[in-house]
């Protein structure tokens, strides 16, 4: 039965005219930082003897005569690397996130999150196969510097995967391999925002809304950030290795929206909601931490100096995330918790993704770090005090994460301070900071409003929210008749 949400006015207006003043900024800073960035030069680029992630490769499937260096040949070890990191990246929904979050909510919830997560992987399979691909890394048309709809959304030469054979190659990888690599993004980042709206939304609803939110959220701001040449983000120069802007703040800033749009969860906050099974969200967050070497250093698409880089300093941020969640928690509540390590190692995770191909060692202790103290700050004082209902905290560690790794990957991506970019002439740490700013305000400009809007159009279609009853009596009873425990 469908159930409308009321919108309290209030916060609508205040959302909106926060959101046209981040459009005003934008509109008025986006020629300013362009300008610093010559346009004959790449914006980002990892070490000379490897791709940056992903979009230069993909520039490399072009015909011979339009590419600016011939197609490389296939190289079995580089091939052998980008599988195993395909399948490490679908280790981190299935079972990885599915367990760091089922383990978090109230055991009438457990199967309800792990459905989510499960059923997320196989729509998310589907569409990318079907356009998904196509819109992102179609680049039909594209031409540096020169803005339109070809800069923010690909065609559809590829639909159904078209072209994709077993001659066809993206850098010195086969593009089936490539292709799939690139699914297992597409599958995490909507799952992701499975923990800001847990234990309240209906199955129906969530199915709905992901595929909608993958279609004009993901897929364009995975164009815009990697697709190379012509794409807006890339000719602003934005770095993004692995996915600080197209995966944790795309869905950070959507799962705030629909915590907000959905409203709180019943009793929250003055009953106690517990999770239910630590052990399984420590487990989660283990799959993740080595899933995500996959992840960052499967970026480089070459099993080489910049993936090597790119696992040490993965590794560095997470366990330095780790430790300062855990101090800052010790210090000011008193002790150290299972649940705060788990999640400071999320959030160093989250936080080194953009910096990874860019930044050196010491960057990647400072990035650490810091997302470690912020992101704590943001999921227990910040968040009290706003008093809004993100279940799992996918906005304190995912979008505050990214936002940290993103700003300080222009800071500390230069090697004067340590950092392996290589920075065209005359760019300056100050000129990169505000280029990583832009991305940031943009996609959280362009993916808050458009996750509103597709919210409310869920809704009025079947409602969002489960209703009352069946919010009391768990969703895995009222969603999907079956119990996660029967003792």
């Amino acid at each position: 039965m469908k159930r409308s949400l009321p919108t309290n006015r209030v916060l609508t207006r205040s959302w909106g005219g926060a959101l046209l003043a981040l459009a005003l900024l934008v509109a008025g800073l986006a020629p300013t930082f362009a300008q610093q960035v010559p346009e004959d030069a790449p914006p980002a680029m990892a070490p000379a003897t490897q791709p940056a992630a992903p979009a230069t490769p993909v520039e490399q499937t072009l015909p011979a005569e339009s590419a600016a260096e011939p197609l490389a040949a296939l190289d079995s070890g580089d091939t052998a690397w980008m599988i195993v990191a395909t399948a490490l990246v679908l280790f981190m929904t299935v079972p990885g996130l599915a367990l760091f979050y089922a383990g978090m909510v109230r055991s009438k919830n457990v199967l309800s999150v792990l459905m989510q997560c499960f059923a997320i992987a196989g729509v998310m399979t589907v569409l990318w196969t079907v356009y998904g691909y196509s819109l992102a890394f179609d680049t039909s048309g594209m031409q540096a510097g020169v803005f339109g709809l070809n800069s923010i959304v690909g065609g559809l030469d590829k639909f159904m995967l078209s072209g994709v054979t077993l001659d066809s190659l993206v850098g010195t990888i086969p593009e089936s391999v490539f292709a799939t690599f690139q699914m297992t993004f597409a599958i995490i980042t909507p799952a992701l925002i499975v923990g800001a709206f847990a234990e309240r939304m209906k199955f129906s609803a969530v199915l709905i809304f992901m595929a909608l939110w993958f279609t004009v959220c993901y897929a364009p701001m995975t164009h815009m950030v990697w697709s190379g040449d012509g794409a807006l983000m890339w000719d602003w120069g934005v770095l993004d290795f692995a996915g600080g802007t197209v995966v944790h703040i795309n869905a950070g800033i959507a799962g705030l929206i629909a915590a907000l749009v959905l409203g709180r969860r019943k009793g929250y906050p003055t009953t106690p909601m517990p999770p239910h099974q630590l052990g399984y969200t420590l487990m989660g967050a283990s799959i993740l931490w080595v899933g995500w070497f996959g992840f960052n250093a499967g970026s480089a698409l070459a099993a080489g100096e910049a993936a090597g880089m790119a696992l040490l300093v993965t590794q560095i941020a997470t366990g330095t995330a780790a430790l300062a969640w855990m101090f800052s928690e010790w210090i000011g509540h008193g002790k150290p918790s299972v649940l705060g390590i788990a999640s400071g190692a999320i959030a160093g995770l989250v936080a080194i993704t953009p910096a990874s191909g860019f930044v050196g060692p010491a960057g990647a202790l400072v990035i650490g770090a810091t997302a470690g103290v912020l992101c704590f700050i943001a999921s227990t004082k910040v968040k009290r005090a706003l008093g809004y209902d993100d279940s799992l905290d996918v906005f304190g560690v995912h979008c505050i994460g990214g936002i940290v790794g993103a700003i300080l990957t222009g800071v500390f991506a230069f090697p004067a301070l340590g950092g392996v970019w290589e920075p065209v002439e005359g760019a300056t740490i100050a000129g990169q900071v505000g280029v990583q700013t832009l991305g940031v305000i943009f996609t959280l400009i362009y993916t808050g409003v458009l996750s509103f809007v597709l919210l409310k159009i869920v809704d009025a279609l079947i409602g969002l929210r489960v209703t009352a009853d069946e919010e009391e009596e768990g969703l895995d009873l009222s969603m999907h008749h079956e119990r996660g425990y029967n003792l």
